[in-house]
């Protein structure tokens, strides 16, 4: 990419602002390095990268670059022999353990919530844990070497502590003396080149023997070395240049460790630098408010409410544009300062930052195209040094552009074919774009000539565009409205601001009639146009409206599908219970009514037993019907009368509506009564047809005469309560025996056991009437019983 398009689009002030989110010198480095690139897949990497280190930055906050620092010069001399100092070996242990730290942290992270690219970033860092130990051991963090680095060194620290303890208690008892304190200028001992000394007055000088090192300024203070310690100072002398002989051999010990894994040690500062400028750029992102473009390489771009970057987030009015489907060539007419050289800036500007890896500021869904160049002629270029005018200038820029771009370049020219004469500029500009829109690029131009307007609205593949201007409030707002050309709107500028009507009426006049035509039906379209955006205002505050409603409805449906899944299946359940018990209940009857049938020899068929014991089996209900099967079928519900044979969903049973209370209905299954909901059924015959062809009951036994089945039953002597238990039995038997009538003998006596009787009798089911014995049948101590 030609460093001139990127100083014309400010390329660089975008990438300032990505080194001020660079935590490390490395991460700096590495922002200030990038240029946009023109390979898509590589594109597609760095913007993955981005994505991932913005999620990254979102879940788990700022990556901790603590201690890492640019190491490579440090690391490089330590390749070719030098010996590092101190405080270079220091940075090399701490960027080690810094880049641990790193690693670590976007490991945990993957493991949290994937982020592949990085985190095989990461897995490359190595680390010489031996190393940083090797370093740490030796230098503290003031970057001093410690006496622990060698025996040696801490031997010869030892020695100089005590000698120079010995030294300044000579000094001290020298100065403590009253024949000495008199020659000093201060009773203090101080130091003078790496020496103990004492500050002696010069009038005293010759008092003292021994050596002078040093003087005031005022020259009234010597510092002299007392000739009773030179000897003590010449041995701390020799234990300081021994120290420092130990401590080189220490150092160059580390830097010979350090040169054993140069490579790897720069191989880690350029990882360090990579995730650095990743993690940047996700910071910058979440700053500007950026999103993810989808990058392509067909000359696509796609813009929804793009800003441009530099401008301030609160103040930028957005921008949507679309280029390279149906149109490649946007032509931008309107009045100055209306903003177009910003909406250009703003289209280069977004490409080179999604070709550099960088998030966007633009609404999901923009799109942006991978070119192989930006071009750009933008600004006044006018050189007094080079004798160029402004049409010069430009014209030599666009000649550049010509003789370099590709049909997959992007071409940003701003008022094409300015600086000459209107008629010439307008012809050299549309030519120029001719040859540049059959080439195939892309282009976006701005221009005041009213020509490129009918050549945009002839052209194929070309389309107006303009800035919004408000002639109420005599501003631009700044929009970029694709499809509309601008108007000059002078004389209405100039009506709002007071001119006299005659001469804009004579000024209109002199405006030729095609070109009062142009203004007319561009007037036109833009009253259309903000009509239209008027109702697609609405439309989208309808749509809003809408989807939020749906989504209420989705969510209550969803709520009402949840309860009913709960009750049904509460109901299947109580449904199962009530029919296992019914099933238990009617496995006692048949059990007794067989253990009758042997003990009287009843005409109870096993056959029969067995058929009524299918069919109860049969009326257990499958619990696990699909609710959507039942749901279909519900819809083809009728309204059900009593009679009617019916479906019964849950059950998987037919029967027979017995009673309908409300959404409740009493239905007959075999020998069972169960009450259902009526949504749980489904009708199949109605009463008048069910009626000729109902089946009998499940557990219907063959009702036959038997000669040994007694027609009386004698009560006398028996209370009320063991009366009416041989009653039910003995109504029971005469039932299935076929008996038309029975006889119960109860007696006359007080009234007490006939009464009770007689209330069993009008109260049970096979009782069709019941009378008092007539003369010849034992009169009030006989009751008869007509069975059904």
């Amino acid at each position: 990419m030609d460093d001139k398009i990127l100083q014309t689009l400010e390329y660089a002030k975008i990438v300032y602002k990505l080194t001020q989110h660079a935590a490390t010198s490395l991460g700096k480095a590495a922002a200030e390095a990038v240029r946009p690139s023109s390979d898509l897949e590589e594109v597609k990497r760095l913007l993955q990268i981005t994505d991932e280190a913005y999620k990254a930055d979102r879940l788990k906050g700022s990556a901790p670059f603590g201690g890492v620092v640019d190491i490579r010069a440090s690391v490089l001399r330590s390749r070719i022999g030098g010996t590092l100092s101190p405080s270079e070996l220091l940075e090399i242990a701490e960027t080690v353990r810094g880049g641990r730290r790193l690693k670590r942290h976007v490991l945990q992270l993957h493991d949290d919530d994937a982020v592949p690219m990085l985190a095989a970033m990461a897995e490359q860092l190595t680390e010489h844990k031996t190393l940083e130990d090797a370093i740490l051991n030796c230098i503290d963090e003031q970057a001093e070497v410690m006496d622990s680095a060698s025996s040696e060194l801490a031997s010869i620290r030892r020695e100089l502590r005590a000698g120079s303890a010995r030294v300044r208690e000579k000094l001290e008892q020298m100065i403590r003396s009253s024949s000495v304190q008199k020659m000093l200028q201060d009773a203090i001992v101080t130091i003078r080149n790496d020496r103990f000394v004492i500050p002696v007055k010069q009038e005293y000088r010759s008092n003292f023997g021994g050596i002078i090192h040093d003087q005031s300024g005022s020259g009234a203070t010597l510092f002299i070395e007392p000739e009773a310690i030179v000897v003590m100072n010449n041995k701390l002398r020799e234990l300081r240049l021994a120290e420092v002989r130990e401590i080189e051999k220490i150092l160059q010990k580390l830097t010979a460790q350090t040169a054993d894994y140069a490579e790897d040690l720069l191989m880690d500062s350029d990882l360090l630098g990579a995730l650095d400028f990743a993690f940047a750029k996700g910071r910058l992102a979440h700053q500007m408010g950026a999103t993810l473009p989808r990058m392509n390489d067909r000359g696509y771009l796609k813009l929804r409410r793009g800003r441009h970057p530099l401008l301030a987030r609160e103040q930028v009015v957005p921008i949507d544009v679309e280029l390279g489907n149906n149109y490649t060539a946007i032509i931008v007419t309107g009045p100055n300062t209306g903003g177009k050289t910003v909406s250009l800036k703003t289209i280069g500007l977004l490409s080179l930052m999604a070709m550099t890896g960088m998030f966007v500021p633009a609404e999901d869904g923009s799109q942006l195209c991978v070119f192989d160049a930006i071009y750009a002629d933008i600004g006044d270029e006018q050189s007094i040094e080079q004798n160029l005018s402004t049409f010069s200038s430009h014209l030599t820029n666009i000649i550049r552009i010509l003789n370099n771009m590709t049909p997959k370049s992007l071409v940003l020219l701003d008022e094409l074919g300015a600086g000459t004469d209107p008629a010439e500029g307008s012809a050299l500009a549309i030519a120029m774009l001719e040859h540049m829109h059959s080439l195939g690029c892309r282009i976006v131009a701005t221009t005041h000539y009213s020509e490129l307007k009918a050549y945009a609205y002839n052209r194929k593949g070309v389309i107006n565009a303009s800035m919004e201007f408000d002639v109420q409030t005599l501003s631009p707002t700044y929009r970029l409205l694709v499809g509309v050309p601008g108007r000059s709107n002078a004389f209405a500028i100039a009506e709002r601001l007071g001119l006299q009507k005659s001469i804009i009426d004579h000024a209109r006049g002199e405006v030729s009639e095609e070109d009062l035509r142009v203004e007319t039906m561009i007037a036109s379209l833009e009253e259309n146009r903000i009509g239209a955006e008027t109702e697609r205002q609405t439309a989208e505050a309808l749509r809003k409206e809408m989807e939020a409603q749906q989504a209420r409805h989705e969510a209550e449906h969803e709520r009402f599908n949840e309860q009913r899944d709960k009750l049904m299946a509460k109901a299947q359940e109580e449904a199962r219970e009530a029919i296992v018990k019914a099933k238990r209940e009617a496995e006692q009857i048949i059990a007794e009514l067989r253990q009758l049938a042997k003990e009287e020899g009843g005409a109870v068929k096993d056959h029969k037993l067995i058929e009524a014991r299918r069919k109860l089996d049969e009326a257990v209900p499958e619990l696990h019907k699909s609710t959507k099967t039942a749901k279909s079928k519900a819809a083809k519900q009728q309204r059900i009368e009593n009679g009617d044979e019916v479906m019964v969903y849950s059950l998987g049973q037919r029967g027979h509506v017995v009673e309908l209370n409300g959404n409740d209905a009493l239905v007959q299954l075999g020998i069972l009564k169960m009450k259902v909901s009526v949504g749980d059924l489904e009708l199949v015959k109605r009463a008048e047809t069910a009626k000729a062809q109902q089946p009998k009951l499940a557990a219907t036994l063959k009702r036959t005469r038997d000669e040994n089945v007694r027609m009386e039953l004698d009560l006398r002597g028996a209370n009320l309560e063991e009366a009416i238990v041989e009653v039910d039995r003995f109504l029971d038997e005469g039932f299935l025996a076929g008996l038309g009538q029975i006889y119960i003998i109860h007696g006359k006596g007080t009234g007490i056991l006939r009464t009770g009787i007689s209330d069993f009798l009008r109260r049970h089911k096979h009782v069709k009437s019941y009378r008092l014995g007539n003369y010849g049948e034992g009169g009030t101590g006989v009751t008869v019983a007509e069975l059904k």
